[in-house]
C-alpha cells in the first residue's frame, strides 16, 4: 500500500468541521439575501425527465460550468473538461477520443464504465462503455454549449438511464428575440487551425433557432508529420414556445477523428511526451486476420473518432390543476472506428530480434539500422464499430400542498456491430513514425510476433424502466425525497471469435433489478444547509461484458454490478460564494476486470470513502474570482482472488484544481482578464496488483483575454506551462513493462472572436 501523508479520517473530519466555518467567515461581510435562490441557475440533471430544480434547493451536489468557464478552461477534448468536476479522474491524454474516466473510486480498467453523457437532459448512448467506445468519444465541445452539469451519485440510480456514477449533461445555447452571431478563429503553436461559428435569433413569434459548429485541422499536439486531426461538426437547435409549454429539437452532425496516442517506452532516450507511434512511414499497413489468413490494408492515421449524428428533443406542457408532463428523447447513429499502433511489451534493441543478430533494413526507406537501434513490438489494431440507439424518457408530475409526485417511463434500445482484428504484431523502429523492419522473420509470419484476437459480433439491448420519485416538504427547513426504479434489461448478442464464420458465443439475456434512493435537505438558514442520501443502483451488462465473461455467464452469473452509496454534505450560498462539501462512501460489487480482450477475467468488490470540495468565490467589485475543487479518497479492493486489500488501480488518493481569474478595466471600455489553473494529483497504482506506481504531478496553465470593446476579444492560453511530464497510465496489457502514457505537452493557443448583434 502507498504511504499516506495525511490520515484520511483526519482530513475528512477537518473538511466537515473546519471548511464550513471557513466558508462562513469568507462570506461574513456579504449582505444576507433571502431571495438568493431566485437568481440561482436551474439544473436538470438528477430530476425526473429533466424537469429541473434550483441548484440551491437540490438535495445533492451538482457542478455547473457556463460558457465563460469553458472559455477559460480551454479543454482539448470532452474528457479533458471532466477534470473540472470533483470526484472525477479523467485520463484524457489519448487524443480527441478514447479517454479513460473514473468516478469516486468506482473500479475500472479503462474506458468510462460509470459515465453517461447527456444532451439537454437525455443520454446520447445508453451503454456507458463498450470496448473502444466511451460516451465522451461521441461528443465534441464547441461554441454551441451554454452550460455543463456534472452530478455524481445523488438520485441518478433512479432517474433517466439509472447511471449510479457520473452523469454529465450538456445544455445547448438557444435562440431569442435578439439576433446574435459569433465567429471565432483559433490557431496553435502545433499547427491547428479552427473556425467556429454560431448564430441565433427568431424565426417567427415564439419560434427560435440556434445554429453553429466548427471546422478544424491539425497535425496533432504530438506531431505525426501529416494532418492527423481533422473534423467538423454542425448543430441545430430549434425552440418553440406556446402558452402552456415548449418544444425543442436539436441535432448534431459530427465527423471528427485524430491519432490515438498510446503508452510509450519510459526507458529509451529520445522517446518522451512528444513522441507518437504513428507517422508517414508507417500509417499505411497491411494486416492478416481470420482463420484463412486474409489480408487487408488500413490507414492507421485515422486513429479514433466519431462519424455520425446525435439528435433529440423534448416536449414539456402544463396540463393544468398542478399536473405537468415532460418527454425527452434522443437518437444516435454512426461509426466509431479505432486504428492504432499498440505497444506489446518492453522496448528492446534490434540485435535481439534481427534474423542475423546484427542489423535490419527499413521497409519504407531501406535504411540499414544497426543492432543498437531501439525497437518495439507494435500491434496494428483495427476496430470497426457501427452503433445506433434510441432513448425516450417521459415523466408525469403532480404537485400537492407539501408533496411533489413524479412517475416516469424510460425506454432505450442500443445496438452495436463490431469487426475487430487485434494483434498483428511486428517490430518497428522506436522513433516518431518509426518504420517496420525487414529482416525480422516474425514480421512476415502469418502467425505474427504475438497473439491475435479477431472477432465479428452483433448485439441488441433493450431497457425498459418504470420509476417514481416523491418529494415531501415537512416545513420551511426540512425536505425529504424518495425514489424507486424497476428496470428490465434484455440483450441478444452473438460473436464469431476467430472470424471462422461460426458463432462461438450466443447470449439471450433478460434480467430485472430494483434501484432506490432516499435523501433529505435541511436548511440551516436561507443561505446554508445540509443534505444526505443513500442509494442503491446497478450497472447492467452490455455486449462486451458477456464476451469477456462468457464462462461466468454460462454458469449463471448475471454479470450485474451493484452499487451502494452514502452521501452527506454541507452547502453554502451567498451572492459571492458557492460552496459544497460532500462526504461519500460507496461499494461496487460484481465488477469484472479483464486485462485485454480475450484474457481471463476476475470478479472484484471495491469500496471507497472520500470527500469532495467544490467552491467558487467571486467579487464583482474587484473582478476577482477563484474556483477550488478537490477530492480526497481512500479506495480498497475488498474482494478479489489475488488482490484483496490493495488499492483500486489508477485511482488517485487526492487531486485538486485551483482556477483564479482577475478581470479589470484598462481604459474606458477596454477589459483584460488574466487567469490561471493549477492541477495537482497524487500518485496512483497502474495495476490492481499495486506493483507499478505512477508518480504524482503538478500542471500549470495560464491565459489572458483582451476585450477592446464588447464585440471583439483576443484570447491567449498556455496549457502545461512548465511542460510537466506526468503519466496518466502505465501499460494496461503488460503492467510490468516500462511503458506509460504522458499527459499532453506544453501548447499555446491564440483565438480571435467577434460578436455581431
Amino acid at each position: 500500500m502507498k504511504n499516506k501523508s495525511t490520515p484520511l479520517i483526519s482530513i475528512l473530519a477537518t473538511s466537515l468541521l473546519v471548511l464550513p466555518s471557513l466558508a462562513a467567515n469568507a462570506a461574513e461581510s456579504e449582505d444576507k439575501n433571502e431571495d438568493i435562490s431566485d437568481s440561482e441557475v436551474i439544473i436538470i440533471t438528477g430530476t425526473p425527465g429533466g424537469s429541473g430544480i434550483r441548484k440551491s434547493d437540490a438535495p445533492f451536489a451538482v457542478t455547473n460550468l457556463d460558457a465563460k468557464d469553458l472559455e477559460k478552461l480551454s479543454p482539448k477534448s470532452t474528457a479533458d473538461l471532466l477534470k473540472s468536476i470533483p470526484g472525477v479522474w479523467s485520463e484524457s491524454s489519448g487524443g480527441t477520443s478514447g479517454a479513460n474516466v473514473f468516478v469516486r473510486g468506482f473500479p475500472g480498467g479503462g474506458d468510462a464504465p460509470f459515465l453517461t453523457i447527456s444532451v439537454e437532459g437525455t443520454p446520447i448512448f445508453p451503454a456507458p462503455t463498450l470496448s473502444f467506445l466511451e460516451n465522451t468519444s461521441l461528443f465534441r465541445i464547441d461554441e454551441t454549449i451554454s452550460m455543463v452539469e456534472g452530478l455524481r451519485g445523488g438520485p441518478n440510480p433512479v432517474v433517466s438511464n439509472g447511471q449510479p456514477g457520473l452523469t454529465t449533461n450538456f445544455r445547448l445555447k438557444r435562440g431569442s428575440d435578439i439576433p446574435e452571431s459569433l465567429g471565432k478563429y483559433t490557431t496553435t503553436d502545433f499547427g491547428q487551425h479552427r473556425i467556429d461559428l454560431v448564430t441565433s435569433g427568431p424565426i417567427s413569434e415564439d419560434f427560435y433557432y440556434m445554429f453553429g459548429g466548427y471546422v478544424s485541422t491539425s497535425p496533432g499536439i504530438r506531431d505525426a508529420g501529416f494532418t492527423s486531426e481533422k473534423g467538423h461538426q454542425f448543430t441545430l437547435h430549434l425552440t418553440k414556445l406556446f402558452e402552456s409549454g415548449e418544444f425543442n429539437f436539436w441535432t448534431r452532425q459530427t465527423d471528427d477523428h485524430g491519432v490515438w496516442y498510446l503508452p510509450t517506452p519510459l526507458n529509451v532516450a529520445g522517446v518522451g511526451p512528444e513522441y507518437t507511434q504513428i507517422g508517414i512511414n508507417n500509417r499505411q499497413a497491411t494486416i492478416t486476420y481470420g482463420a484463412n489468413n486474409e489480408e487487408d490494408g488500413f490507414d492507421f492515421g485515422n486513429g479514433r473518432g466519431w462519424k455520425g449524428n446525435v439528435s433529440g428533443g423534448n416536449f414539456s406542457v402544463d396540463l393544468g390543476n398542478n399536473w405537468s408532463l415532460i418527454d425527452r428523447f434522443s437518437y444516435t447513429k454512426g461509426a466509431a472506428n479505432t486504428y492504432g499502433f499498440v505497444p506489446n511489451g518492453s522496448a528492446t534493441t534490434l540485435d535481439t530480434v534481427a534474423d542475423n543478430g546484427i542489423s535490419a533494413a527499413g521497409m519504407v526507406t531501406r535504411n540499414i539500422y544497426n543492432g543498437e537501434t531501439p525497437v518495439q513490438q507494435m500491434g496494428r489494431w483495427v476496430v470497426l464499430k457501427d452503433i445506433e440507439s434510441f432513448v425516450n424518457d417521459l415523466a408525469l408530475s403532480k404537485e400537492l400542498d407539501q408533496w411533489n409526485i413524479n412517475l416516469g417511463v424510460y425506454h432505450a434500445s442500443t445496438s452495436a456491430s463490431d469487426w475487430w482484428s487485434l494483434g498483428n504484431h511486428a517490430y518497428y523502429v522506436l522513433e516518431p513514425g518509426g518504420e517496420m523492419l525487414d529482416g525480422v522473420f516474425c514480421n512476415f509470419d502469418p502467425d505474427g510476433c504475438g497473439w491475435n484476437y479477431d472477432i465479428e459480433s452483433t448485439g441488441d439491448a433493450r431497457t425498459f424502466a418504470l420509476y417514481t420519485t416523491i418529494n415531501y416538504q415537512l416545513n420551511d427547513q426540512w425536505d425529504f425525497d424518495f425514489g424507486l426504479r424497476r428496470e428490465q434489461h434484455e440483450v441478444a448478442y452473438t460473436v464469431d471469435e476467430g472470424l471462422t464464420g461460426v458463432v462461438s458465443k450466443f447470449v439471450d439475456y433478460d434480467e430485472s433489478k430494483t434501484s432506490y434512493t432516499a435523501g433529505f435537505n435541511y436548511k440551516l438558514a436561507s443561505d446554508k444547509g445540509l443534505f444526505g442520501r443513500i442509494n442503491r443502483g446497478y450497472k447492467m451488462p452490455y455486449f462486451d461484458d458477456f464476451r469477456d465473461n462468457y464462462g461466468a455467464f454460462e454458469s449463471g452469473d448475471p454479470l450485474i454490478k451493484e452499487v451502494t452509496q452514502f452521501e452527506f454534505g454541507y452547502k453554502f450560498f451567498t451572492p459571492s460564494l458557492n460552496f459544497y462539501s460532500t462526504l461519500f462512501n460507496n461499494k461496487v460489487e460484481g465488477d469484472t476486470f479483464t486485462r485485454f480482450p480475450g484474457a481471463p477475467s476476475e470478479i472484484l468488490t471495491n469500496e471507497a470513502t472520500g470527500v469532495e470540495i467544490d467552491a467558487t468565490y467571486s467579487d464583482d467589485t474587484s473582478g476577482f474570482e477563484i474556483n477550488f475543487n478537490g477530492t480526497i479518497q481512500d479506495t480498497e479492493i475488498t474482494k478479489s482472488p489475488t488482490n484483496e486489500g490493495n488499492e483500486a488501480q489508477r485511482q488517485p488518493g487526492w487531486q485538486i484544481r485551483i482556477t483564479p481569474s482577475y478581470e479589470f478595466e484598462i481604459t474606458g471600455g477596454e477589459y483584460l482578464t488574466l487567469y490561471g489553473n493549477l492541477f495537482a494529483v497524487d500518485d496512483r497504482f497502474s495495476d490492481n496488483e499495486n506493483t507499478v506506481v505512477l508518480d504524482s504531478y503538478n500542471k500549470f496553465d495560464l491565459g489572458m483575454i483582451y476585450e477592446p470593446n464588447d464585440k471583439f476579444s483576443i484570447q491567449l492560453a498556455v496549457d502545461n506551462l512548465t511542460d510537466e511530464e506526468g503519466l496518466t497510465e502505465g501499460d494496461p496489457r503488460n503492467p510490468t513493462s516500462p511503458n506509460g502514457r504522458y499527459i499532453l505537452p506544453r501548447s499555446i493557443k491564440l483565438s480571435l472572436s467577434y460578436v455581431i448583434e
